[in-house]
């Protein structure tokens, strides 16, 4: 007689994806006893570092996406789509899921196609208000759909769709405990205000350019400047942590201390990020990023700016960035009430 409840969860590429199926896997753990999870991603993608640091077992798949461009890489997509599908049937015939979870990425197509197949239940779980194309493939077939905004019958079967928010990282939920925890880890002066600067796992380009550009704001400012620039662009700005105050990151692992630490947060707002702020609770403002399908990212901002907990800039507006940034952090009054909202 099977003892486990076995669950396979599926995601990654960026952060976006890997978070909340690490934020479901340990809150499925606190509520099954018997629970085993094996994860599956694609291989020499960050999840197959950040899930095993999570302390779960991860699968690797030779899988990416297609180009949009035309390029030669789509000429071998064909040949790991394959490799991909063979590979996931050989991992679910021998883990034996009762349940497969897809949060997006590369990785979820094939897992969660094999195990449509063998007729094993599928929940995939959508964080945007605008579906990559995976979790529009995979909805077909699945279970249930998981969603955190509303408007997703334009996606998805109606009749399958759960709204329940994006799933979370645990540890920001106690962050207002942490603050001088915070303040010891990265070093910072208690009587100078910091900012936090956050362009998503991969990186935003634009912002860091707009935060290089005004560099000498912060430091004229005297504001200390935790900046993640991305894995993609940390070698292009790594050199500005010679400067007083600034702190360049390729990727920050310890996010809860790195909120924590912030009197300002300047953010893209894709729907991991605004989930995670809105817990947070600290002042932000979001540049969306417009390379985004319906400028959905736009959208995810207005729904917290419209409540007046968070500023919004275009990206496309360098000089109203400096303008709001100048406002908010010479304002405690505006500050707080970004906070309580």
């Amino acid at each position: 007689m099977k003892q486990s409840v076995n669950i396979l969860i599926s995601g990654g590429g960026t952060g976006g994806h890997i978070y909340p199926a690490i934020a479901i896997a340990n809150e499925l753990k606190t509520r099954l006893d018997n629970a085993r999870f094996l994860f599956v991603g694609a291989r020499d993608r960050m999840e197959m570092e950040k899930v095993p640091q999570a302390g779960y077992e991860i699968k690797g798949l030779w899988i990416s996406g297609l180009q949009r461009k035309l390029t030669l890489k789509n000429l071998a997509f064909p040949f790991k789509l394959i490799s991909s599908l063979w590979k996931a049937r050989n991992i679910i015939k021998n883990f034996n899921p009762d349940v497969v979870i897809g949060t997006g990425g590369f990785a979820s197509g094939p897992t969660l196609q094999m195990a449509n197949k063998k007729g094993i239940p599928t929940l995939v779980q959508e964080q945007n208000s605008y579906p990559g194309i995976t979790n529009k493939i995979l909805a077909k077939k699945a279970n249930t759909i998981c969603v955190a905004y509303d408007g997703l019958e334009r996606f998805f079967p109606k009749e399958k769709i759960v709204k329940t928010g994006n799933p979370v990282r645990q540890d920001l939920l106690a962050i207002s405990g942490k603050r001088r925890e915070a303040l010891d880890f990265f070093d910072l002066d208690t009587n100078k205000k910091t900012i936090l600067v956050l362009g998503g796992s991969l990186g935003a380009r634009a912002i860091n350019q707009l935060i290089e550009n005004n560099l000498m704001w912060f430091i004229e400012n005297k504001i200390q400047l935790i900046w993640q620039t991305g894995n993609l662009y940390f070698n292009d700005y790594k050199k500005h942590d010679d400067q007083q105050d600034i702190q360049t990151y390729a990727f920050l692992n310890k996010m809860d201390l790195a909120y924590a630490a912030a009197d300002i947060i300047i953010s893209r707002a894709g729907a991991g990020s605004i989930s995670e702020l809105c817990i947070v609770g600290k002042p932000v403002i979001f540049i969306p990023s417009p390379n985004v399908a319906e400028d959905h990212q736009t959208k995810n901002a207005m729904a917290v700016v419209d409540k007046g907990a968070a500023l919004i800039v275009k990206e496309s507006e360098p000089d109203a960035f400096v303008k709001t940034l100048e406002h908010l952090s010479g304002s405690i009054e505006q500050c707080e009430l970004l906070s309580k909202n």
